[in-house]
């Protein structure tokens, strides 16, 4: 007995970690060196999974395995301040505007010679999909995003909302204060999961599945590239001039010509536009999911059946 006692007091560590991916690659693609996935044939059709704040590649975790059985290649990388990835240029300016993560989807699809690809994802991950195929439609064979048209501008994001809606975006003015950036700095890991409990209320997600996505959290950019993001968007912080132009383009609020599928789950508690409000916003072949089942912001990683389902459809639109 003293001995399957001990046995079983060993094996709990392992039977508390969550599953992860087998492997992480690496790849310079632009100003980063990229950590990535890279699952399934080399030659079947490509599909890059994009993720979100304050989450990692492991919202696909359940998500990716659907798609390489059903025949594709898969691609998710790090964003920059996550995971592995790491920039080149240790001077590099720590930037979280949404054009220069769009510019960094193109710069890996390049370095891993992928002419055209499926983009699928959520929160930032959903923007910086819906800005690549807005800019760069000839490189998007489809695209699914969650919570749907998510580009927008430093004067857009000047305006006020209503005072409801001004509450779910307190972070965003927590991050425009340097008190708010030593708090991100030292409360990240429960800043983060407070982040998933209110934008997915009724997820019940555990310790390990939370803690295996905090640890990517720990990359040294990713507390700058945060506050830069969320400054940038009030008007707070520059950006960098080589992005310019492409954020030109953005304020003016581009159609979207490529076959998409927008969904969205009936529990998200994170702020996002209502379906009705971006819809015209598609002008190629297009549908809208409304998932039901308590599914909150975190869509993949709550309901992969459902998103790995509309990967696969946008592709025959």
């Amino acid at each position: 007995m003293a001995a399957l006692a001990a046995a079983a007091q060993f094996a709990q560590p392992a039977l508390a970690q969550a599953p992860t991916f087998a492997a992480i690659k690496q790849i310079d693609a632009g100003v980063l060196n990229v950590g990535y996935v890279d699952e399934g044939p080399a030659n079947g059709p490509v599909v890059i999974l994009l993720h979100g704040w304050p989450y990692d590649i492991h919202s696909y975790i359940d998500v990716v395995p659907l798609l390489t059985q059903a025949g594709y290649r898969v691609i998710v990388p790090h964003l920059r301040g996550y995971g592995s990835t790491r920039f080149l240029d240790a001077n590099a300016v720590r930037n979280g505007e949404p054009a220069a993560l769009a510019a960094d989807v193109v710069a890996l699809m390049d370095a891993l010679k992928i002419d055209k690809a499926v983009l699928a994802g959520y929160d930032w991950g959903a923007r910086t999909a819906d800005i690549v195929a807005a800019l760069w439609p000839q490189r998007v064979k489809g695209l699914v995003s969650v919570s749907g048209y998510l580009i927008g501008s430093q004067q857009a994001g000047k305006q006020p909302l209503p005072p409801a809606a001004e509450l779910q975006w307190w972070y965003q003015f927590y991050f425009a204060t340097e008190r708010g950036q030593a708090g991100y700095e030292k409360n990240r890991h429960d800043f983060a999961k407070l982040i998933w409990q209110t934008a997915s209320p009724q997820w019940r997600f555990d310790n390990a599945t939370f803690d295996r996505s905090a640890a990517s959290l720990e990359n040294p950019d990713h507390v700058a590239i945060t506050v830069h993001n969320y400054r940038w968007r009030l008007g707070l912080a520059a950006g960098e001039a080589k992005y310019a132009d492409l954020e030109a383009r953005l304020a003016q609020f581009p159609s979207i010509t490529v076959p998409t599928i927008t969904m969205e789950g009936d529990a998200n508690g994170a702020p996002h536009p209502e379906p009705a409000a971006y819809a015209k916003r598609f002008t190629g072949k297009y549908k809208h999911q409304q998932l039901p089942g308590a599914i909150g912001h975190n869509l993949p990683q709550e309901a992969p059946a459902a998103f790995a389902h509309a990967v696969i459809e946008v592709g025959h639109l």
